[in-house]
């Protein structure tokens, strides 16, 4: 009798169980504003995130928009085995690859190094100064960055007339396809180093100061303080900037490549998202395109689920 006494009431707790339903509307409830905050940006995600999704599937079709994407031939993986075995594939890979990780060598540390020099920095009008100057660059049109580096470039433009005393041939810089890699890297280095700093330098306002203080009373340098404070203070800030990193490694921005290369630079300058724009704007190949642009999106997946198990294994930070 004691026995099924137990097992009703066990049962009747577990009834009485809150729902997930009922769980949701009670914590709506009690953070209704963040709710409603929270509204904007699921529309935002939905609308130009993920509805556009549908449209992916005119990679495996042969797409015109005159039969629509339903109505469309199926075509299976035939735009792939296309795109894998022409010429191209090779030399856009290979481009993206090799700016892709310039990019990481040398762009991603640089806002790391400035903020950790900034923030050695004790007079404070100085560092003030140099963070407005710094921060300007992100803030001007992408159009006008390229114009002004196209005309810093010419022949006759004043990166060249300084370039001159030093024995170069004062041909443009942009029409030699051996450079335009090493003017992309350097431009996105002036234009961001600035805006992707302000991160680290929060992550640095976190670390108690009282390290600092115990480390000069132990002897130790501001080189040593650097090494064995500040870097491990901001390491978790570090490892969460490189997973993002990782996971747009291949995702070269078309924008700026696009009004700086021309078909002289296609050579070195030619990457899987301009490819993809010409393919797919320029001479309508729509489905071609389509199919260029989800095999560039699965190698970024497949390097944001790398870099994220290898973090968490190595420092226990990731994103999930």
């Amino acid at each position: 009798m004691a026995k099924t006494v137990q097992i009703s009431a066990t049962r009747s707790a577990t009834n009485t169980k809150p729902t997930f339903m009922r769980r949701f509307i009670r914590d709506f409830l009690l953070n209704k504003y963040l709710y409603v905050m929270m509204i904007p940006v699921i529309v935002y995600y939905g609308v130009f995130h993920y509805a556009p999704m549908y449209g992916a599937i005119i990679a495996f079709k042969d797409y015109t928009p005159i039969k629509g994407i339903l109505g469309s031939e199926w075509v299976g993986l035939a735009h792939f085995k296309d795109f894998f075995g022409s010429y191209y594939f090779w030399r856009i890979l290979k481009n993206t690859v090799l700016i892709s990780v310039y990019s990481l060598c040398f762009e991603f540390p640089a806002p790391i190094i400035l903020a950790i020099m900034i923030n050695e920095v004790r007079h404070q009008m100085f560092k003030r100064v140099v963070q407005s100057i710094t921060y300007m660059p992100f803030f001007i049109s992408m159009i006008v960055i390229c114009g002004m580096i196209s005309d810093f470039t010419n022949a006759d433009g004043i990166i060249n007339n300084f370039l001159t005393y030093f024995g170069y041939d004062g041909k443009a810089i942009l029409q030699k396809p051996e450079l335009f890699r090493s003017v992309y890297i350097i431009s996105e280095i002036w234009q961001k180093i600035g805006w992707e700093s302000i991160i680290y330098i929060a992550a640095l306002m976190g670390i108690d100061q009282e390290q600092y203080e115990a480390a000069r009373m132990d002897g130790a340098n501001r080189w040593k303080q650097i090494l064995n404070i500040t870097l491990p203070g901001i390491m978790p800030t570090i490892a969460i900037m490189f997973i993002l990193r990782m996971g747009n490694l291949l995702n070269v921005g078309f924008e700026k490549i696009i009004l700086l290369y021309n078909p002289v630079t296609y050579e070195t300058a030619d990457v899987i998202s301009s490819f993809v724009y010409r393919k797919g704007l320029l001479e309508f190949a729509w489905s071609y395109s389509s199919a260029v642009g989800i095999f560039n999106s699965v190698i970024n997946l497949i390097l944001l689920i790398t870099a994220n198990y290898i973090s968490r294994k190595v420092n226990e930070s990731s994103l999930w």
